[in-house]
């Protein structure tokens, strides 16, 4: 299908997904993206549909039985789906000319991605994958600091993201095999990180999981850590909780110096450095921005510009098919080794859009992972 031309200088979107990342994070968004108009809202619960329509001033209100027609008055899709959702949604968005922001993971597996990006290009539409801190200044920043020298040659990265989810949230319901647990929820970050921050592609992965026996890791693991391979000889590891303190923070250690980001990779509060260059410690603060606001600002210029959005489809494959690599080891108890993948884009400080921060909004039938309601 020919994509058709958009309604002037703003990007219309239907956000598809009123759970709590749409309903905190955003939807808000909209307020200070002038380029972008929130038109239309799509979710299976009427009533949360209703109320959340009428918070936000909508007529346009669809359950996903009638996702079909929502695509007919909008320019642009922002999917926050479950996993297993996103390749199907995508695919219909874009087989109707409709342009497509999809939140991390991008799809459960590497031929789930394989087919959006197909969709995208035949149908002439753009497709991005909402990595959010490819936008955000204190990443940007370490992203600087890593390839200035400053640290040295850079040999080892490490990180921990852990969080205490409650029985009963989707991510603990849905297996591994819809896109549950925490490498697909938290463990895209820690991916994504060291490879923008080695600004290369992993060749081995060796993984294990571990649970601690509670009844809401049935389903999913509640942790695994992870050794990646680089070329260069560098080494990332990671490890991923629903069953732990919160933690959110990576270390990037060269042959001269090392950079704590703690915290790493929140959207709720600011990012912190702490760069140790020999006997030299600095602690930088880069204070809390609306990361939402940022990336629609940014995909609505790439679609009203005709440019190719950097965190692209190719982008949100590049981990999916590390995220299945990281499964199969862990099943096999074996290292797996990753296919070359083509050169492509990585984030530049030039991406860095500056956006206020809002406040926290309460939110309809809808809680955090830990189940707290906004």
């Amino acid at each position: 299908m020919k994509r058709r031309s958009t309604s002037g200088n703003k990007i219309r979107y239907a956000v598809v997904g009123l759970g709590h990342i749409a309903q905190v994070a955003v939807l808000p968004g909209f307020k200070t993206a002038p380029n972008s108009e929130l038109l239309a809202l799509v979710s299976g619960e009427s009533e949360k549909l209703k109320k959340v329509g009428k918070k936000y001033k909508l007529q346009q209100l669809y359950s996903y039985d009638e996702y079909d027609r929502a695509l007919e008055s909008v320019d642009a899709v922002y999917l926050a789906l479950p996993n297993h959702l996103h390749r199907d949604y995508a695919i219909r968005a874009a087989s109707a000319g409709v342009h497509v922001l999809c939140e991390k993971p991008m799809a459960v597996t590497e031929k789930d991605c394989e087919a959006m990006i197909k969709a995208a290009e035949e149908n002439g539409v753009k497709l991005m994958v909402a990595y959010r801190l490819h936008f955000e200044k204190g990443n940007l920043e370490a992203i600087r600091l890593a390839q200035s020298g400053k640290l040295g040659a850079l040999r080892i990265f490490t990180s921990e993201f852990a969080q205490q989810v409650v029985p009963g949230n989707v991510r603990v319901t849905e297996p591994v095999e819809r896109g549950g647990g925490p490498i697909y929820d938290m463990g895209v970050y820690c991916i994504n990180a060291a490879r923008y921050l080695f600004r290369a592609e992993p060749t081995e992965v060796f993984a294990q999981t571990a649970s601690n026996g509670e009844r809401r890791f049935r389903e999913v693991e509640e942790m695994t850590t992870v050794t990646m391979r680089f070329p260069g000889e560098c080494l990332a590891t990671f490890t991923c909780s629903f069953g732990a303190a919160d933690v959110s923070r990576y270390t990037l250690i060269g042959t001269k110096g090392m950079l704590v980001v703690d915290p790493a990779y929140e959207y709720a509060e600011g990012i912190q450095h702490h760069l140790t260059i020999g006997e030299k410690k600095k602690v930088r603060i880069f204070s809390k921005r609306d990361q939402f606001s940022a990336e629609l600002v940014y995909f609505s210029d790439c679609i009203l510009h005709n440019k190719e959005p950097e965190p692209s489809g190719i982008e949100g494959l590049a981990d999916v098919r590390i995220v299945e690599a990281i499964y199969e080891s862990a099943r096999a108890n074996q290292l797996v080794e990753l296919p070359e993948l083509p050169g492509k884009k990585r984030p530049t400080l030039g991406q860095e859009i500056r956006r206020p921060a809002h406040g926290k909004p309460k939110t309809v039938r809808a809680k955090s992972p830990s189940g707290e309601a906004a």
